[in-house]
C-alpha cells in the first residue's frame, strides 16, 4: 500500500466522518474507514422506508443512520463526505466548513491518494463511452486498470490494492468537479453543451465546474480537447501541460483527426500516423468516432495501435447507448436512455439513420432548450411519442420548427413507458426503427437512466 494512502487510513482511527447521501459512490466507504476505527454516520434525507436495502446495507456495515428531513442538523463531526448530487453551495455544507469541519468527496479523496495515473474524462455528452473504450484499450494493451468515477464505481474503496504502474480511469461529473483542486494526469474534455441547469445556477458555473478538470494540471499533464466544439476549445488557455485536441472535421497538428476519406490520423507536431478507418469502429454513428479520436488522444504512447484498432472492431458498446433490444415483424428497436439532454439526442440516435423513424422523448425537465431539437426532429423523425415532464416543450419546439407541417412528424402523446411502446408497436411497419432517446433525464419517473432503458427493454422483449 502507498505510504500516503497508509497515513491516511491510520489518521482516521477515532474520528467521526458522516457520509451524505446513502448511494453508489459512499455506500462502498463505510467498510473501508470502519476498518480504521472510524465512527461512521450515514446520513440521508430519504426515511429508512425510502431507501430499502440500502438502509439496512449501510447499518451492517457499521455505520449508524441519521435520516429524514432533519439529517444534516446537529452533526457532531471531523469530516463530511458529500455525495456528488448535493449542491456544494448548500447552505447546511457551507455552515459546516465555516465550522471547520473538513467538507469533501470520495472522488476527491481518491485523487489526493492515487498512486498511479489518473486519466479522466468529463463532458456534456459522450463521456462514458469514450471512458470505456479507454478502460478497453489500457487492458487489451495488458495494463491493469482501475475504472470508476460517475459511470457507477467508486475508487477509493480499492485504494489499498492499487500500485504505481496501474491505470486508473474515471469518468467526471460537474457535481463531481466543482469542488475539486486537483487535476487528472490526463484531462478529456468530450464536448460541452448546456446541461443540468435544474442544479447549477447558471451555465457558467456549469463549465467552470468542467473547467477543473485541467486547471489543476501540471506541466507534465496532458489535456485532450474537442476542437469542433466551442466551450470545449476554450479551455486551451488554462492548459499548462501538452496539448492534444481532436476533430472529425478539420486538420490538426497535435491530436487526432478524421480526414475527408474517413481515415483516423493521430499528429504530433505534424507528423502523422494512419491509425484505421471510422469503418473499423463497431459501434456506430458519427458521434462515436469523435469518443474514438478522443480516446486515441489520451493513450497515445501508453498503448500500441494493434490495441486501438482490435478494440475498435470488437468493442460493442456500452448499454443504453443506442443499445439494440430486437426486432420484432421487420421492426427494429433501440434503447438510448443515455439521451438526457437534447444535444445527445440529436448527436446520437438522429444521426444514426437515413430513413425517418420513431422516437420516444420526454421526461426530468434540466431546464434545456429544444429549439434546436424541434427542427431536427421535422428532419428525421415519422412518429414523435412524446411524455414527462418535458413533453409539452418538445412538442412546442416541434410545432414551431420552420420546416413542420401537420403530420411531419405524427406526434403522439402518452403517460408513461407502458402506453409510449404500446403506440411505437401500433404505429410501426415492417423496415422501420425505434429509439427510445428521450432527450431529458429520467427522474420524473425513474431513478436514473439505466432504470428507465431496463424499463424500456423489457416492455419490448414482452410485445
Amino acid at each position: 500500500m502507498d505510504t500516503r494512502t497508509e497515513s491516511f487510513l491510520k489518521s482516521l482511527k477515532n474520528k467521526k466522518i458522516a457520509l451524505c447521501g446513502i448511494g453508489r459512490s459512499n455506500l462502498p466507504l463505510i467498510g473501508l474507514f470502519v476498518k480504521y476505527g472510524a465512527d461512521v454516520i450515514a446520513c440521508d434525507r430519504r426515511t429508512e422506508e425510502q431507501l430499502g436495502d440500502m438502509a439496512e446495507e449501510a447499518v451492517k456495515a457499521g455505520a449508524k443512520l441519521s435520516l429524514g428531513d432533519t439529517y444534516l442538523d446537529s452533526l457532531d463531526v471531523d469530516i463530511v463526505f458529500r455525495t456528488p448530487g448535493m449542491r456544494y453551495y448548500m447552505d447546511e455544507l457551507v455552515k459546516m466548513r465555516e465550522s471547520g469541519v473538513a467538507v469533501t468527496s470520495e472522488m476527491e479523496v481518491f485523487f489526493d491518494l492515487c498512486p498511479c495515473k489518473i486519466i479522466a474524462v468529463t463532458g456534456s455528452d459522450g463521456k462514458t463511452t469514450t471512458t470505456t473504450v479507454i478502460y478497453e484499450f489500457l487492458k487489451a494493451d495488458g495494463k491493469t486498470v482501475h475504472l470508476g468515477g460517475n459511470i457507477g464505481k467508486p475508487l477509493l474503496p480499492e485504494i489499498e490494492t492499487i500500485s504505481e504502474n496501474d491505470y486508473a480511469v474515471v469518468e467526471l461529473s460537474s457535481f463531481q468537479l466543482i469542488s475539486m483542486r486537483r487535476s487528472p494526469d490526463v484531462a478529456v474534455v468530450t464536448n460541452l453543451a448546456p446541461n443540468h441547469l435544474d442544479i447549477h445556477k447558471d451555465m457558467q458555473e456549469y463549465i467552470d465546474s468542467k473547467r477543473n478538470i485541467v486547471l489543476h494540471q501540471n506541466a507534465f499533464s496532458r489535456s485532450v480537447l474537442n476542437l469542433d466544439n466551442d466551450i470545449s476549445n476554450s479551455f486551451s488557455d488554462n492548459v499548462r501541460g501538452t496539448l492534444y485536441k481532436f476533430s472529425r472535421r478539420q486538420k490538426v497538428k497535435n491530436g487526432a483527426y478524421m480526414n475527408e476519406n474517413g481515415d483516423i490520423i493521430f499528429a504530433v507536431n505534424g507528423n502523422e500516423t494512419a491509425v484505421m478507418n471510422k469503418s473499423d469502429i463497431k459501434i456506430p454513428g458519427l458521434h462515436n468516432v469523435e469518443n474514438y479520436l478522443a480516446a486515441i488522444s489520451a493513450v497515445w504512447g501508453d498503448v500500441s495501435v494493434e490495441s486501438i484498432v482490435k478494440v475498435a472492431k470488437e468493442f460493442g458498446g456500452v448499454a443504453h447507448r443506442n443499445e439494440f433490444v430486437r426486432e420484432i415483424n421487420g421492426v427494429k428497436y433501440y434503447n438510448d436512455s443515455i439521451a438526457s439532454s437534447p444535444t445527445r439526442t440529436a448527436l446520437g440516435t438522429l444521426s444514426l439513420y437515413e430513413e425517418k423513424i420513431t422516437v420516444i422523448l420526454g421526461g426530468y425537465d434540466k431546464h434545456l432548450d429544444y429549439t434546436e431539437l424541434g427542427e431536427l426532429i421535422v428532419k428525421k423523425v415519422k412518429n414523435a411519442i412524446i411524455m414527462g415532464a418535458t413533453g409539452p416543450k418538445i412538442e412546442k419546439a416541434i410545432l414551431e420548427a420552420k420546416d413542420y407541417s401537420e403530420g411531419n412528424p405524427n406526434i403522439i402523446k402518452v403517460e408513461n413507458m407502458e402506453q409510449a411502446v404500446r403506440k411505437a408497436y401500433e404505429t410501426s411497419e415492417s423496415g422501420d426503427i425505434v429509439s427510445m432517446s428521450p432527450a431529458s433525464a429520467s427522474f420524473d419517473l425513474y431513478k436514473n437512466f439505466e432504470e428507465r432503458g431496463e424499463h424500456f427493454k423489457r416492455l419490448v422483449n414482452e410485445l
